[in-house]
């Protein structure tokens, strides 16, 4: 009986165990490499675009300021219901974006940043989050395909 007990003890101990996100492989460089490219139009024309694309991909345009080149937008807050009936746990996901767009050597360079945010609140005022850094090179390929034909039409305005 009393290895039963044990057992149980250290199933539950085990399982109670927090783990944590694995740690990316990749990079500075080759992050930095994933989230960047380079256009052949102004400034003028690839700013509007990438607003443009954040806006056609559902986020909410926070702020931009064309003169440093800074865009943060915020996707709509994802709500787990289900968890917060039975368990009276709050969990809300978002999807934070921005992008950086600077003119070198007569290009216009755009680099984005995806960061996805959970944030869990429990009773009693206790609340926890986590951000997340979005590494995945087929959400920013597809983003980065998706300015590039904003810029396209802009241009042949």
């Amino acid at each position: 009986m009393r290895n039963k007990f044990f057992v149980l003890a250290l199933v539950l101990f085990l399982g109670a165990c927090a783990t944590t996100e694995p740690v990316s492989t990749m990079t500075p460089l080759e992050i930095q490499s994933m989230q960047t490219r380079e256009f052949g139009q102004s400034k003028n024309v690839v700013f509007p675009s990438v607003m443009s694309v954040f806006q056609d991909l559902g986020y909410v345009v926070k702020s931009a300021d064309k003169d440093t080149g800074l865009i943060t937008a915020e996707s709509p807050a994802k709500s787990n219901q289900a968890m917060k009936f039975w368990l009276g746990v709050s969990d809300v996901s978002q999807t934070s974006a921005t992008a950086f767009i600077e003119t070198i050597n007569k290009k216009t360079n755009v680099r984005l940043n995806f960061v996805t945010s959970s944030k869990q609140s429990y009773g009693y005022g206790q609340s926890d989050r986590q951000d997340t850094p979005v590494l995945d090179a087929e959400i920013y390929q597809n983003a980065f395909e998706k300015i590039e034909n904003a810029i396209f039409v802009r241009a042949s305005r």
